[in-house]
Order: structure tokens, then sequence, then C-alpha cells
């Protein structure tokens, strides 16, 4: 079982090498892997990640098949499916950490922001799902905005969104508090810059 601190070092270096143009040709061996993992897996670690297409997490963090738990949805909210998921990866799989990665310029992070802005609300029961989830972040980020422009504004609610999940997930009763009291769980925040490629972690 690979440790919550050896897992972030890998991460860190893969994305490094993702930032870099330095991709580990190893990681595209997917043959060979795929029969490797034919039975069982042991990713080591765990990413609730938003489904924005420009965020492929695994190809963010150079890791190939097999090597992370990637849970998404749009605007990296979690909920009881998500927790769940998470308690697979953590209780059953064996991995120590969990990373909230949002990213710059998330289109449901906007949406939500302009719902409290503007009053503008989703036609869809669904999509209103989403971006209530997220409207707490935007007002407590409106709140300490000051005179910030829009595109810093959406990328602060990304934050505090983010943070708010990590929240969520370390105070979840049961397998994930219990993993994270006894045997090492870590769950942390992150930002991918759409920009540079770069994933700053907090």
């Amino acid at each position: 079982m690979i440790t919550a601190e050896d897992a972030m070092r890998r991460l860190k270096e893969g994305n490094s090498r993702f930032v870099a143009g330095e991709i580990d040709p190893d990681r595209l061996r997917y043959q060979t892997r795929r029969e490797q993992l034919g039975e069982s897996q042991e990713p080591f670690a765990i990413i609730v990640g938003c489904s924005d297409s420009r965020v492929p997490v695994e190809i963010v963090f150079d890791q190939g098949l097999g090597d992370l738990f990637v849970i998404r949805v749009a605007g990296n909210i979690v909920s009881k499916t998500q927790l769940g998921s998470i308690e697979i990866a953590a209780g059953i799989l064996g991995a120590r950490l969990v990373v909230v990665l949002g990213h710059t310029n998330c289109g449901a992070v906007d949406a939500a922001l302009k719902t409290v802005q503007h009053g503008t609300v989703p036609e869809s029961d669904n999509l209103r799902l989403i971006v209530e989830t997220i409207r707490p972040s935007a007002e407590r980020a409106i709140a300490r905005g000051g005179n910030s422009s829009h595109a810093e504004l959406v990328d602060r609610v990304g934050r505090e969104n983010a943070r708010r999940a990590v929240d969520a997930i370390r105070n979840s009763p049961g397998i994930i508090r219990q993993l994270a009291e006894e045997e090492g769980l870590v769950v942390v925040g992150a930002e991918y810059s759409l920009a540079s490629g770069a994933v700053e972690f907090f």
C-alpha cells in the first residue's frame, strides 16, 4: 500500500512531466498493463474531479491504467454517491490519498456565480442541483471578493468549492473518518490551471 505522502509525490512528479511535455512513454503501453490488471487493481490515489473535457485526470498527472481511482462530476461536487465511491477506493482498494481537483474557468462554477449575482437559474432540475451545491461557495467568494474581475471571481469560487468538498469528505461519518483517524487517509484540495497545465495543491 502506498502512503498518502508517496501518492502526493507521484502526482506532483507526474504533473511536472505533463507541464514540461515529458510524458513517460511507459504509461502508454496499454496492452501489457491491461493484462496485468485483469484480476485486480491497486490505485494509489483517488481523484474527485470535474467532468470538463479539458481536464483528463490521468493525462494531467501522467499516470496510466490502474493508477488512479477517478470520480468525475461537473463542478467536482460531492454527494453520497461520490462518498460511496471514495469508500470503495479507500476502504476496499487501499488508496490513502483523496484529491478534490477543481480547475480554472469552470463552467459549472460560473453558472453558480451567475445564479447568485443575477438570479439566473437553470431550467433543468438536474443542472439546478449542481448549481445549488456550488452556490454557498459562490456566496462566500462574493462576500470576500472585493473588486475582483469576473474571471478572478470564478476561480476564487472554484477554489472555495473544492475546499467545501474537501471538508465534506473529511467530515463524512463512518469509513472515511475512520480511515483518516486510524490508517493515514489524507484529503486535500487542488486546482488545475487550464492555461499552464499545472496543478496547485492546498
